[in-house]
């Protein structure tokens, strides 16, 4: 072999060696950048799910929406946003004011023991009542315009009592004996309540309203749910300086008794109304 020959061989070698290193450095460069771009699509995917989550949870929740909704007020009210609610004859010329909020349990055993007599009194005109009710159970403070996060039962019973007063006195009467009844009245640490198809359920062993179709489709479009912000923000600012339910308030006068609690028998009640309505 001529030394020519191998010095052109070993130039080639270079040659070979030369591009062989140059594919191999391209090779890696678009692997880096295959890796870089896969971790800036992963980076990007979890900000857009993050971003995601933050709109979400941003979002006000279906409460929070119906604050800004146009009130639909029930048949059977009168006063702003219909959220004066007076049941009883014309004839009658006392009313008794009834604060009540649906999950309290307080109420649901004032109701058992009390409510009977009260619906006797008022079917023989004694007086009329006015139902005022409040949320603030839910956690909420309509008076100033919050929404609480302590649950809906309250807000969404509210509205269920709604569509049973749209439907009739007698229907509302009857639907409020009957959530707060021992049956139906489940314990406060119990968000039952928030659940449509349970206070259907209730509606139906009341005959004023089983089987109405027209009841049933306001509690599930919730056609009364900005009502009943309505009536909680009326009963936050009352002006009988009612903050606890229940509470019972004639012309202006808590109706308590010496302990300064509400009357919780047909006794302490009776004796109750009786000296206010003498006053």
């Amino acid at each position: 072999m001529s030394k020519r020959n191998s010095q052109a061989e070993k130039s080639a070698a270079r040659e070979r060696l030369r591009i062989e290193r140059e594919r191999a450095a391209k090779r890696a460069k678009v692997k880096r950048q295959v890796v870089v771009a896969c971790s800036v699509v992963g980076v990007l995917a979890v900000a857009g799910g993050i971003g995601y989550a933050v709109v979400q949870s941003n979002k006000p929740g279906h409460w929070e929406a119906v604050r800004d909704e146009k009130v639909v007020a029930p048949a059977n009210t009168t006063g702003t946003d219909g959220t004066t609610v007076v049941i009883g004859k014309d004839s009658a010329k006392r009313t008794l004011k009834v604060y009540e909020d649906p999950r309290c349990p307080v109420c649901a055993s004032f109701e058992q023991a009390v409510g009977p007599t009260v619906e006797k009194d008022v079917e023989e005109g004694k007086y009329k009542i006015q139902f005022v009710g409040g949320t603030f159970l839910d956690g909420d403070q309509l008076g100033d315009g919050k929404v609480g996060s302590n649950g809906e039962g309250s807000k969404n019973a509210m509205s269920a009592l709604g569509a049973a007063l749209n439907v009739g006195d007698e229907a509302f009467l009857q639907y409020k004996a009957a959530l707060y009844s021992a049956k139906w009245h489940p314990e406060e640490s119990d968000d039952k309540f928030k659940d449509d198809d349970y206070l259907i359920e209730i509606a139906d062993s009341v005959d004023a309203l089983k089987g109405n179709t027209a009841f049933r489709k306001a509690v599930q479009n919730g056609t009364y749910d900005a009502w009943a912000l309505a009536m909680s923000k009326t009963f936050d600012t009352n002006k009988d300086d009612v903050t606890g339910t229940p509470s019972l308030v004639m012309d202006g006068k808590s109706l308590t008794t010496e302990q300064g609690n509400p009357p919780m028998t047909v006794e302490e009640f009776t004796t109750l109304v009786d000296a206010a309505l003498k006053a």
